[in-house]
């Protein structure tokens, strides 16, 4: 009850915010603005919750730093499969969330859609293909597949709660798995096919106490990382063999 308060009050406030500024059709904000990833994270949920001056529909896209992905494709050869050819999306978004207040093939055009990239089918992805044995639109299927099955990309257009004709809420699922970077949370207010209104905030994802430290440490000295990891698998195994003898 008390959450529900307190997300009552922001919303009134952000929609007074909204009428004594008349040119902001839209005012958006995030119940946090870090997701803080520690030892045991097991995923979380951040609160989106704005006003809207005048009417439309509200559109959320979540989409994390945009990172290369190598995509392989394996052939039967002799019994075995290999690897038979590769593609490289130079532009892939880590993670990647659309939620809105109706389906979107009701609120706008392809090419609104295509032009704000709003939903996965109209992710503008520069994949550059090293096969002459396939085509763009299979390796764009195959990312589409490996970021759904890891949690980080959904098909499904997640729901938008309206609390009255102009305040708006949803939630953002955050998996364990969620890659470290900056997003950007992109909310766009639509009417007759249109987009009138937009804001982007970032959030930022990051790792925090000895987590990021040994991450930290992994990454910029990975030479040093390895040995040590060696020496305590040496050690630990020098340990094990001791104990049993002595069992």
């Amino acid at each position: 009850m008390k959450a529900a308060i307190l997300l009552l009050l922001s919303c009134v406030g952000l929609l007074n915010a909204a009428s004594a500024r008349a040119v902001e059709p839209l005012v958006a904000d995030l119940s946090s603005h870090l997701v803080a990833i520690t030892t045991g994270f097991a995923g979380t949920d951040v609160l989106l919750f704005g006003a809207t001056e005048g009417e439309g529909d509200v559109v959320v896209v979540v989409r994390g730093p945009n990172r290369p992905e190598t995509l392989r494709r394996k052939a039967r050869t002799g019994g075995i499969w290999i690897n038979s050819g590769n593609a490289v999306v130079e532009n892939a978004p880590s993670f990647y969330l659309v939620a809105a207040t109706r389906p979107l093939e009701d609120l706008a055009s392809t090419v609104i859609l295509d032009r704000h990239q709003i939903g996965i089918d109209h992710l503008d992805l520069s994949i550059r293909v090293k096969d002459a044995g396939s085509d763009l639109s299979e390796y764009r299927k195959a990312l589409m597949r490996l970021k759904q099955r890891k949690g980080l990309y959904t098909d499904r257009v997640h729901e938008i709660g309206l609390l009255s004709q102009r305040l708006f809420r949803t939630d953002v699922h955050f998996p364990a798995n969620v890659p470290v970077g900056t997003y950007m949370v992109e909310v766009y207010l639509i009417d007759k096919g249109q987009v009138v209104s937009a804001q982007t905030t970032p959030l930022v994802v990051s790792k925090i106490g000895i987590g990021a430290d040994v991450f930290d440490f992994a990454h910029q000295q990975a030479a040093a990382y390895g040995i040590i990891a060696i020496a305590l698998a040496a050690a630990a195994g020098w340990l094990a063999a001791v104990a049993f003898k002595r069992g």
